[in-house]
């Protein structure tokens, strides 16, 4: 699998973005799918995860009630939709795969996309 994210730029705090990844392959439906973020000088962190079939969801508490993540198995695409964004959550934004279920352990994922950044202003 092969995964391509893009979306990001740069915004102002409080306004809303949304990223999408584009998966290659004809078995992007078995896949979990995750959100990762980085920021400089810090670790990879988790964001939000997605289930095969979009019905189970997780977010990161930092997220919750902000970030909306989706699936389009017909189109092979994953989104991360984001409102009312902060300044922290500036960072490198990376979409993942995993064959599991889905969880908010990177190590857990087999394929990871490229990244966008994303850059929130005060």
């Amino acid at each position: 699998v092969q995964l391509q994210a893009f979306g990001g730029g740069l915004v102002q705090a409080g306004d809303s973005l949304r990223l999408s990844c584009a998966a290659s392959g004809r078995t992007f439906s078995s896949y979990a799918m995750g959100w990762f973020r980085q920021a400089p000088g810090k670790e990879r962190e988790f964001v939000a995860a997605i289930s095969w079939s979009g019905r189970g969801t997780t977010y990161a508490d930092s997220v919750k009630g902000r970030f909306t993540i989706s699936r389009d198995n017909a189109r092979n695409t994953v989104f991360l939709q984001m409102n009312s964004l902060k300044p922290e959550d500036t960072a490198v934004y990376y979409c993942a795969a995993q064959s599991g279920g889905s969880s908010e352990r990177a190590t857990a994922y087999d394929y990871w996309g490229q990244g966008t950044q994303v850059t929130v202003s005060s």
